[in-house]
């Protein structure tokens, strides 16, 4: 897989934990906890893509 390819998964992964975000909190009866654990897996990727778009810079 490119670096490409791969940076382009990670975005599709950040936006489809974004909306399931939005879709938990829209909802008064949603868990804290898994809001909590979906805004945790949405900064591990934001992180990965902070990496690979630094990385293919240099």
């Amino acid at each position: 897989m490119t670096i490409q390819a791969h940076l382009s998964e990670l975005e599709r992964r950040h936006r489809k934990l974004e909306d399931e975000i939005n879709d938990a909190m829209a909802h008064p009866s949603s868990d804290a906890l898994k809001i909590a654990e979906l805004k945790r897996q949405k900064l591990q990727v934001k992180d990965q893509i902070t990496r690979l778009k630094g990385s293919s810079i240099h």
